[in-house]
């Protein structure tokens, strides 16, 4: 059974993606005047971390909305988890490449969080959704299965 929040879901992700990436090319140019090749892989790279971690978090529940409350739950968390560890990992490893410049960096993941923000607020408020979603009326054969979700 697929979720009613699932086509929104995959819009949310794929516009978000395709937003970050055109931001990470805007100050790419913008960075790679100013500071030349390592602007541009800085700005590119901000935009990858962000592109990344939406996806991770739109994917996360794109996959755990077919698991029980607990199991949905637990992807999400365990999730959340993973994109903090990984987010420290990358901040300490890269933090003294000669090849990035921190500014455009973080700059570009600021940017790419706030496109990500805006995009899923857009993306929401234009959806129709029903009042209540994913449920069975009286009468009908069909009953509401807990683990389709």
């Amino acid at each position: 059974m697929t979720n009613s929040a699932t086509p929104v879901l995959r819009r949310a992700l794929v516009q978000g993606i395709l937003f970050t990436f055109a931001l990470g090319a805007l100050a790419a140019i913008g960075f790679g005047l100013t500071q030349g090749w390592i602007g541009v892989t800085s700005s590119f790279l901000g935009a990858a971390i962000a592109a990344a971690f939406l996806g991770m978090t739109a994917g996360s529940v794109l996959i755990a909305q077919r698991f029980d409350i607990v199991g949905f739950f637990a992807v999400v968390m365990g999730t959340w988890i993973l994109k903090f560890v990984l987010f420290l990992v990358a901040i300490f490893l890269l933090r003294d490449q000669p090849w990035i410049s921190t500014f455009p960096l973080f700059i570009t993941l600021i940017g790419g969080v706030l496109v990500s923000l805006v995009t899923d607020v857009a993306v929401v408020a234009k959806s129709r959704m029903p009042y209540a979603s994913d449920v069975t009326l009286p009468g009908s054969t069909a009953a509401p299965d807990s683990t389709d979700r």
